[in-house]
């Protein structure tokens, strides 16, 4: 029996693309200040934090882009 299709899995799991708050900042063109308001007031996208660092998973960033996202003739 092969376990081609479990590790793919796993390594899909394993090249998870993450950014820190600098990084984020630098993407959006804001403050890491903002982003550290935001978190404080459960803003934002969800956020990991791993011994004391914040990290964001890409594909959450990405989501919450999308969710940011308004038509034309939209408030």
């Amino acid at each position: 029996m092969s376990t081609h299709h479990n590790t793919k899995g796993i390594t899909s799991r394993l090249h998870t693309r993450h950014m820190n708050q600098r990084e984020l900042a630098a993407r959006w063109g804001m403050s890491v200040r903002t982003l550290e308001r935001w978190r404080f007031l459960r803003q934002g996208p969800p956020f990991l934090k791993l011994g004391g660092r914040v990290a964001y998973r890409l594909d959450d960033v990405e989501a919450f882009e999308g969710a940011q996202r308004k038509e034309a003739g939209t408030a």
